[in-house]
């Protein structure tokens, strides 16, 4: 007899939005911040070196969390919890604006790189 699939977790939005804001408390959290702020300066702003530095760093911060909840701890437990906050993004304006700021903690600031041929104003 072959064995069932794992079942993913199933949240309701007040219960995304709790493990939500423990994500984002766990990026806080001394040792956390400092292990991310290494690999952001390892990274030096390269947006591939982004993804080999930092991402699996944000993703053990996360699985940390997330564990907690019935997700796997391997990088598809984020996978799968990302998805369901992408299902509520657009249903709760809460959750939205938390799913921004954890993006935005993950990912560096982008600056948009100066155009060659500046066109004079006329």
């Amino acid at each position: 007899m072959a064995s069932a699939p794992a079942q993913q977790p199933t949240l309701t939005a007040e219960q995304t939005r709790v493990v939500l804001s423990e994500v984002i408390q766990a990026f806080s959290v001394p040792e956390n911040a400092v292990r991310m702020e290494e690999a952001r300066e390892s990274a030096c702003n390269d947006m591939g070196k982004m993804l080999q530095l930092v991402l699996p760093v944000a993703t053990q911060i996360q699985q940390e969390v997330i564990k907690a909840y019935g997700f796997n701890n391997e990088g598809e437990g984020v996978l799968k919890f990302a998805r369901l906050v992408k299902m509520y993004e657009t249903q709760d304006p809460e959750i939205a604006a938390m799913s921004a700021k954890l993006k935005a903690l993950l990912l560096p600031p982008l600056s948009t790189p100066p155009i060659g041929g500046a066109i004079p104003a006329s």
